[in-house]
């Protein structure tokens, strides 16, 4: 990033906002919904092909369309119900019993038809409701499972499921779901330990040799050549310093925060500013911008350090001359935004993200910068994940970055 990039030679891959939320998130097709409908289907079918075979048995019974079993041979028949000719001969009046008796048992087969619809339609409302109660039935300890996890994902490894009944595939994966959490509980405890352990014996020696360093470059009748490598070696252990508190940090805020308070992002990001005020001075940085008062949960100097490290990267990564660098605070959706744009230098879209590797820079794999040892933007990402949010960077037209960290209220 120190220097002008090449024009990009692939196509630039969207960097912003994450994919939004359905439209109508109560309509997506959930595992039980599913359930449902194949329950619900599976009973509509097998009644259609039940009363199918009931109507073509039931037809094939009265046995619609064949000749009468008796004839009028003579005689006068009466009928309420067909309407049959008073004075005809015995063709006439067969001919009209025929009809008659063929229109009767079409009208009983149309009245079994619909009145078997009817009742189709009622048991398959019935059959839905059955299977939808069923199909949570059968999910519920899915449910638990979910819940468990979420939890967990709120870093209390302690929760187990525990899951109660029958040595079925459920109780198979919620039993593998509960070693995965032991496995995971000590290995997250082991990593406590270790950076524990790590802040004291890589901060001790750092420190020590900056004292004896300080010591020796304070006495008198120091060599010029002696100043000269006591600055230098001055220089690379406060660079190692800094090394060593960027992945200590990094590794502290790969987990959720667990003790949130109430934190201003608007005093976060005027504290940042602060810090970097003199830097922006010497490098003839302008800093501007509007920052309303938003509130969110969290730890203050996580949030802190996530805003200290977007302005200090957007303050060194500037132009020579007549740069600006914008902070603003707002809400927006019903979250809180942090945004830090700049000048700069032109940055291809499809570069963008390898800036939040550790040690990643713009065209380089290590660090080779005296701008910083490569972890701002690591930290940055990992505090916003711990507080339950993100952060994503856009390259800005005309040069420079808008970085945007986007977090629960």
């Amino acid at each position: 990033m120190a220097t002008t990039p090449a024009p990009p030679t692939a196509p630039p891959k969207p960097t912003w906002d994450p994919q939004p939320e359905p439209p109508f998130p109560w309509l997506r097709p959930t595992i039980r919904i599913r359930l449902t409908l194949l329950y619900g289907g599976m009973f509509l079918i097998a009644g259609i092909l039940l009363l199918s075979i009931i109507y073509l048995l039931a037809a094939q019974a009265l046995n619609v369309g064949s000749e009468l079993p008796f004839k009028i041979v003579s005689g006068q028949v009466g009928s309420s119900t067909c309407n049959l000719p008073s004075r005809s001969s015995s063709d006439e009046i067969n001919k009209a019993l025929y009809d008659c008796v063929n229109q009767q048992r079409q009208h009983a087969l149309d009245d079994l038809l619909s009145r078997s619809l009817l009742a189709l339609l009622g048991l398959a409302i019935i059959a839905f409701a059955f299977g939808f109660a069923m199909a949570g039935r059968v999910l519920s300890p899915l449910g638990h499972i979910t819940r468990t996890a979420r939890a967990v994902a709120g870093s209390d490894l302690s929760r187990r499921i525990k899951l109660d009944g029958p040595d079925d595939e459920l109780k198979e994966l919620a039993d593998t779901f509960d070693d995965m959490l032991e496995r995971l509980q000590r290995a997250f405890t082991a990593q406590q330990r270790f950076v524990g352990n790590a802040s004291h014996e890589l901060r001790t020696p750092l420190a020590i040799n900056r004292t004896l360093l300080e010591v020796h470059l304070s006495g008198p009748g120091v060599p010029t050549e002696m100043q000269q490598l006591g600055k230098t070696l001055l220089a690379t252990n406060e660079r190692s310093e800094q090394l060593v508190e960027g992945l200590l940090l990094l590794a502290r805020s790969d987990n959720q925060i667990v003790e949130r308070k109430p934190v201003d992002l608007a005093e976060v990001a005027s504290q940042a500013i602060d810090q970097v005020h003199a830097e922006a001075e010497a490098k003839g940085v302008k800093i501007r911008g509007q920052r309303a008062p938003v509130v969110v949960q969290g730890n203050g100097v996580l949030l802190e350090r996530i805003a200290l490290n977007l302005v200090q990267n957007a303050v060194r990564y500037n132009l020579p001359k007549d740069g600006w660098v914008e902070v603003t605070t707002e809400v927006q959706h019903g979250r809180a935004v942090l945004e830090v744009s700049n000048t700069g230098p032109m940055v291809p879209a499809y570069e963008v993200d390898n800036l939040f590797e550790p040690f990643r820079r713009l065209r380089t794999e290590r660090t080779g910068s005296d701008k910083g040892v490569g972890l701002g933007l690591s930290i940055a990402r990992s505090v916003a994940r711990a507080h339950g949010g993100h952060i994503v960077a856009q390259p800005r037209d005309g040069g420079g970055l808008v970085m945007r960290v986007t977090l629960p209220i």
